[in-house]
């Protein structure tokens, strides 16, 4: 399908917690986000080996080229990347796991890649009040981001802690908790768009009650992208 600008597109900057990091949030991404939404409805779906809780499918080649084309200027710029970004994923995903099957990682904050440089984003095509997305600093270490530099530290500290007091229950994690500080949060938005570091642990704000919906027209639908 073709993919073109929403002629309302707005874009504000931001940044998170006391380390800075840098977040955009842009509205009214896409003319036709109703049209994302029908071709997400064709598609047929499979299990990641990743930290996201439910299924994906790759997203049209189309939809890569119109945000690089769109959004790469500002990217380099705002982030203060050199060089060329390329996706490294790009997919539709929706949110299927029951909480009572969430994994321990699955049940805190994570992060995607210790690199500086690496980007994730994530377009919202939902309309319903099934959470937006929010980041969160590590009370133990005080760790918003975790680099290379961190990753030995905070690694050990959690395991630690799974095996504490403390230990994430079988929930989505949704604000703060004796382990994590809620440091930041976007609600979602239909054709809403965050671009973010993929080495700010953030997650998805799912609330208590969440019912898995795996139909794309009615489910918690995105576009997840990675960018390096």
């Amino acid at each position: 399908m073709s993919i073109a600008k929403h002629a309302g597109l707005t874009i504000d900057k931001l940044t998170i917690g006391r380390e800075h990091a840098p977040l955009l949030v842009i509205d009214q991404v896409v003319a036709d986000p109703e049209g994302l939404v029908e071709l997400a409805a064709d598609k047929i779906y499979n299990d990641v080996a990743s930290y996201y809780p439910g299924v994906r499918a790759r997203a049209p080649l189309s939809y890569r080229q119109f945000i690089l084309q769109e959004f790469g200027t500002l990217f380099h710029e705002f982030f203060s990347i050199l060089g060329p970004l390329q996706f490294t994923e790009c997919q539709f995903s929706l949110v299927t796991r029951r909480p009572e099957d969430l994994t321990h990682l699955q049940r805190i904050p994570h992060i995607d890649s210790l690199s500086y440089r690496e980007l994730a984003f994530i377009h919202y095509l939902f309309k319903g009040d099934l959470g937006g997305t929010a980041f969160y600093r590590h009370r133990a270490t005080g760790y918003e981001i975790v680099d290379e530099a961190r990753r030995v530290e905070y690694f050990e500290c959690v395991q630690r802690e799974n095996a504490g007091p403390h230990k994430p229950q079988p929930a989505y994690i949704n604000g703060d908790t004796p382990l994590y500080e809620q440091i930041g949060h976007q609600e979602a938005r239909f054709n809403r768009m965050l671009v973010y570091r993929r080495n700010s642990l953030h997650s998805g704000s799912i609330a208590g009650g969440f019912t898995p919906d795996s139909n794309p027209r009615t489910g918690r639908l995105s576009i997840n992208g990675f960018l390096a």
